[in-house]
């Protein structure tokens, strides 16, 4: 049977894997909001605990930093579809632990099993929306898909909210998330093919066997044998090819902005004197730019190239974060948020898009995870670096300038160290 790779030829498949990662969205959306705000009269944490309060996130992002590693080898072996499946079964859980928590520790448990499910999900969404589209339209793909799931993480910010407003947390919470992880179950198992036909299907290089002539020559980082072990490929992604590196440190870096989002702007804004539902709409239009811009900017990078989104994307966040302690007012703090989305959604698909720029096929599934254990490390270490400053200073607000300056430096690296990456743009050199 001939594949044939694109989003046209391919739309039916592509439509069930943004509806995937909608329902993915929808899942981490509903701990955003009303968990954070409610931490301390709902959930037993005390006034002012800013370590313990970010310990679930610091969970969340260990966890979910090493199960996209992991998610990212075994869908080369098991394929893309079982570990979907497997991601979904290991959310059901969630609802109900949340639901039913006795104490803070449940919560913390809920988001580790949280983290295991993200990592097996949405890294496979993203793999297999790679595996049936063409490098041209690599860009598209991962805005599309990163759309749809902050579109789903801002829509269940603010529709948590009000479930929480009128049937109380614990009982929204559990409804709304049995709802989705069981429709997610569902569709992964009846709706979604397996790709992985299409990944073996795609062109290569000079330098791997290939029968096909490839348009396009991008300059993919180089191994010394053509079926590398995962230590062989940790170590290119990570360390040796500077490019890579410059990549997982910014993805790491820009993951602190997110965690600042999920524990402390609900403290922050709760604190302010706003009311639930006007919490989750601040925080919604952070989520709802971020998601809707991704539309424009992941083509935006298959025109102009990755590395000026991606450095773009890190400077404007640091402005964001910085200004969101210099002035009080719902409309000052709604802009705000929402410059900070747009920032994310200058840098978000484009990372992810220039990681896979440079990934040979045979083992792009390998680096793709890579890279996102490396940013998703960054929720843990970003929440836990947040969480010591507001503590030491016993400020907010200090956390607010913590993750600012840590973008600009992180940007300034990227920009130091990357380069553009799209084999259009920045071709290999011809042998």
């Amino acid at each position: 049977m001939h594949l044939q790779h694109g989003i046209r030829p391919n739309r039916a498949q592509f439509l069930q894997l943004l509806l995937q990662v909608l329902l993915v969205g929808l899942t981490i959306g509903m701990t955003r909001t009303v968990v954070p705000a409610l931490a301390e009269s709902d959930f037993g944490v005390p006034k002012n605990s800013f370590v313990l309060l970010s310990s679930f996130v610091v969970a969340f992002g260990l966890v979910k930093g090493v199960m996209n590693f992991v998610a990212g080898r075994l869908s080369e072996r098991l394929g893309r579809q079982r570990v979907l499946l497997l991601g979904w079964l290991v959310a059901l859980p969630i609802p109900l632990m949340i639901g039913y928590a006795p104490s803070w520790g449940w919560v913390v448990a809920a988001t580790v099993l949280l983290g295991v499910n993200q990592g097996l999900t949405w890294s496979m969404t993203q793999t297999a929306q790679l595996d049936i589209t063409r490098a041209d339209e690599r860009g598209l793909t991962l805005g599309l898909n990163e759309f749809a799931g902050y579109l789903g993480v801002a829509l269940a910010g603010i529709v948590t909210a009000y479930l929480a407003a009128r049937w109380g947390p614990r009982q929204g919470l559990l409804w709304f998330g049995l709802a989705v992880i069981g429709l997610a179950l569902l569709l992964a198992r009846f709706g979604v093919k397996e790709t992985l036909p299409w990944a073996g299907a795609a062109p290569a290089p000079g330098g791997h066997s290939a029968p096909f002539h490839q348009p396009l020559r991008p300059r993919y980082a180089r191994l010394l044998n053509q079926h590398p072990a995962t230590q062989e490929i940790f170590l290119l992604v990570s360390w040796r090819d500077k490019r890579l590196m410059a990549l997982c440190q910014a993805g790491l870096v820009e993951k602190f902005v997110d965690a600042l989002v999920w524990v402390l702007y609900p403290v922050f804004l709760y604190q302010k004197g706003l009311t639930l539902p006007q919490v989750g709409w601040v925080i919604g239009s952070y989520g709802l730019v971020w998601g809707s811009a991704q539309l424009l900017t992941g083509r935006l990078s298959d025109r102009i190239g990755r590395h000026r989104p991606n450095v773009w994307g890190m400077l404007i966040c640091s402005l964001g974060v910085a200004a969101m302690v210099v002035q009080d007012g719902v409309l000052w703090w709604s802009l705000w948020a929402g410059v900070t989305g747009l920032g994310m959604a200058l840098l978000y698909p484009n990372l992810s898009a220039a990681v896979a720029d440079i990934s040979h096929p045979a083992w792009r599934g390998s680096a793709i995870g890579i890279y996102r254990f490396w940013r998703d490390l960054g929720y843990g270490l970003g929440a836990l670096g947040l969480g010591l400053v507001a503590h030491f200073t016993g400020q907010i607000a200090a956390a607010f300038w913590f993750v600012a300056l840590c973008m600009l430096l992180s940007g300034g690296l990227l920009a130091w160290w990357g380069e553009e990456t799209h084999p259009r743009l920045n071709p290999a050199p011809t042998a």
